[in-house]
């Protein structure tokens, strides 16, 4: 296992008490500051650095992925940093995976969801300057398969300053209380693929959410919440992973994408185990055939990866 860097103030103060847990089931997220110390954030970002400039090479199943407007060639970046707009499925990089294990993390996730919790997806985000990079106002149920919502949960985690002027989350509170929205394309110029925008949404009642290195926030998976351009000269990065609890059941399968992937198990009894779900519902029919409209076909073929 990687080392974790953590201190003991960080350690005696991690676990979610209940009123910050009542104001996450209140407004369906929940900023918790300071919860990484500045030495783990290092050890995090100089694995990016060493990934991105090939001093070490990307694990198995990891996802490079590049900004349209570079991939397009309508921006030159100055540097192969200045090229990436984010890492994806990490988990098989034991230095990146720690911050899916780190024991601060782990405690707050355990509370929102119960313990027996695994991860569903992975990712490090670097927005780069001097591109759109924009995410539109979005919910992550919309790309995983498994129900209830309640039992799945994000961590989002400022490897540096996060500010408006570089692009932070924007959330809209009790978002999470609606339903699953229909979602398309927005009609933006270098949209990268797969930021699919919620439709008819109301974002007046939007919050910035400006964060210093080391705050985490946790959010509901229906929680309508996007970010904004990097209109600095620097970066803007942040480490991310979802979970869900194991009693989860799997709502639709769509081939190439979930049906042959197992989750690692990173906390509670069945720690280390993998976990492929249950493929069954009340209706008795394979989650398989349940491929309910054309968004989730779209995913499919944004997600699907060459064999």
């Amino acid at each position: 296992m990687f080392p974790i860097a953590m201190n003991q103030e960080s350690a005696l103060m991690t676990r979610i008490n209940a009123q910050q847990l009542a104001a996450y089931e209140e407004n369906g997220y929940l900023v918790v500051p300071n919860l990484i110390d500045d030495a783990q954030l290092q050890i995090w970002v100089e694995r990016l650095s060493e990934i991105v400039e090939g001093r070490t090479p990307p694990a198995n199943g990891m996802l490079m992925m590049k900004d349209v407007m570079v991939a397009k060639g309508e921006v030159n970046p100055s540097s192969k940093m200045e090229a990436i707009a984010k890492i994806q499925d990490f988990e098989n990089d034991p230095v990146l995976d720690s911050y899916t294990t780190h024991p601060a993390i782990l405690e707050c996730v355990e509370s929102i969801v119960g313990k027996d919790v695994q991860t569903i997806h992975t990712m490090l985000i670097n927005k780069p300057p001097n591109v759109d990079g924009r995410h539109p106002l979005h919910q992550d149920l919309l790309y995983f398969p498994f129900r209830p919502a309640d039992k799945i949960v994000a961590s989002w985690t400022a490897l540096e300053p996060v500010t408006r002027e570089n692009g932070c989350l924007v959330v809209l509170p009790k978002t999470h209380r609606g339903e699953l929205l229909k979602h398309g394309n927005p009609d933006w110029e270098n949209l990268n693929a797969g930021y699919f925008g919620a439709q008819n949404v109301d974002a007046s009642q939007r919050v910035h959410l400006a964060m210093n290195p080391g705050d985490t926030v946790f959010f509901h998976p229906i929680l309508i919440h996007g970010s904004g351009r990097n209109k600095t000269q620097g970066f803007r990065r942040a480490i991310s992973a979802h979970y869900s609890a194991v009693d989860v059941e799997w709502a639709w399968v769509t081939e190439g994408t979930f049906g042959d992937r197992q989750y690692r198990i990173v906390s509670g009894d069945r720690k280390g185990e993998f976990w492929s779900g249950k493929r069954h519902n009340e209706n008795g029919l394979d989650p398989r055939d349940l491929l309910r409209n054309e968004d989730l076909k779209s995913i499919a073929a944004v997600k699907k990866r060459p064999t």
